[in-house]
This record gives structure tokens, C-alpha cells and sequence, in this order.
């Protein structure tokens, strides 16, 4: 059976789990009362920074779960992810509207991944 391995893990949450060759990242936020945009990029920086930590990267992204504080950001947020995510390696994704864990916070992203 593969191991489970947790990184930067409290009493709640993990930010990086890996199990086998599977890398699952938790929810990244970006830079509280900041535009779509910044915010975005922000948690794309952050992605890619905890995947190298567990091993992948961007192009191996096998899903990605994106939650908008208002869907009147879409267009901007993908503009963002567009530039960020390499031609040929588009995850499997869902985008939606929900309430984020402070009303400064407007966009949260949450990826699965293989490892590299």
C-alpha cells in the first residue's frame, strides 16, 4: 500500500498531501482585499511553489477546483490562469460561486496533480 505523506500540516489541514504518485494540495488564497486578478495570481504562485516542493509541477495538473467569491470575476481570473497554465495541459475543471472564509478573499484554487 502506498504511503500517505502530509506536509506544512496542522491540527486542521495540510496544505500538501501525497499518496503514491498523487500529489492533492489544499485550497491557496491569494492577498486579502486585493483585485481578481493579483489574488489569482497569487494563488497560482503558490501552487506552483508547493508542487515543486512535492515533487510536479503545473504541467501535470490532473484537476483543478476554482471558487469565486462573484462569477462576475471569471473573465478576469482566466485571464490570469490562461497566461499561467502550459498549452497541452489543461486539468480537468470546475469553477464556482461560493461564500470564502472572509469576505477580503474573492477567489481560492485547489489542485490534484501527479508527481513529475
Amino acid at each position: 500500500m502506498a504511503e500517505i505523506e502530509r506536509k506544512h500540516t496542522n491540527d486542521r489541514m495540510s496544505q500538501i498531501v501525497t499518496h503514491g504518485d498523487t500529489v492533492y494540495l489544499a485550497g491557496q488564497v491569494g492577498t486579502a482585499g486585493a483585485d481578481i486578478k493579483t489574488q489569482t495570481q497569487d494563488c497560482l504562485d503558490k501552487i506552483d511553489a508547493l508542487l515543486a516542493e512535492a515533487g510536479s509541477d503545473k504541467s501535470h495538473l490532473l484537476q483543478a477546483i476554482i471558487w469565486l467569491a462573484d462569477m462576475r470575476d471569471f473573465n478576469d481570473m482566466n485571464t490570469v490562469w490562461d497566461a499561467w497554465l502550459p498549452a497541452g495541459a489543461a486539468p480537468a475543471r470546475a469553477c464556482g460561486q461560493a461564500n470564502l472564509a472572509a469576505p477580503n478573499m474573492i477567489v481560492e484554487i485547489t489542485v490534484i496533480a501527479a508527481k513529475a
